[in-house]
């Protein structure tokens, strides 16, 4: 049996989390991808459904494209200027179901008495879209049957930190 591992004698900054978390960790960002998953492209469309002033939604689209989670289309309508629509990357993609996971857990504890605003079905049979965890031999994984290893790139803490600290 593996030794239970002690989180805090590793260095959580470089953490998978915490790098994901400097990317898309901001509610902008995260609506931004959101709209994008659902089909909306445009600047102007995506500025007038999510809310955002101009400025704040020209730095976050450009912070996913450059962290490469966006990429940026050149488009024109006839007797217009030029103007861009913005596309998920294959790495923006794999974010999916990271904004399920978020959409379920405000389903289940911030609507209240209310029914959640909307659903996501599965084309192919009409089910819910669910996450759920398995391994990699697709077995399906309880919460207590998970367990947190450091592989060879995770780094010791040279600090300890306390159990009372915080």
């Amino acid at each position: 049996m593996t030794a239970r591992v002690q989180w805090t004698d590793y260095d959580s900054a470089t953490c998978s989390i915490a790098r994901t978390l400097e990317l898309v960790g901001d509610r902008w960002s995260l609506l931004l991808l959101r709209d994008l998953f659902n089909g909306v492209h445009r600047f102007d469309d995506l500025r007038g459904h999510v809310g955002v002033s101009r400025d704040v939604l020209t730095k976050r689209l450009a912070g996913l494209v450059d962290a490469g989670l966006v990429e940026r289309r050149a488009y024109r309508v006839e007797g217009e200027r030029g103007r861009a629509s913005y596309h998920l990357t294959g790495a923006g993609k794999d974010l999916q179901p990271v904004l399920v996971a978020l959409m379920a857990w405000g389903d289940r504890h911030l609507t209240g008495d209310e029914a959640p605003p909307a659903r996501l079905e599965h084309v192919g049979c009409g089910g819910a879209v669910t996450v759920a965890l398995a391994c990699e031999e697709d077995h399906p994984v309880a919460r207590r049957d998970v367990r947190l290893l450091p592989t060879e790139s995770a780094r010791r803490r040279t600090s300890r930190v306390s159990a009372a600290s915080g």
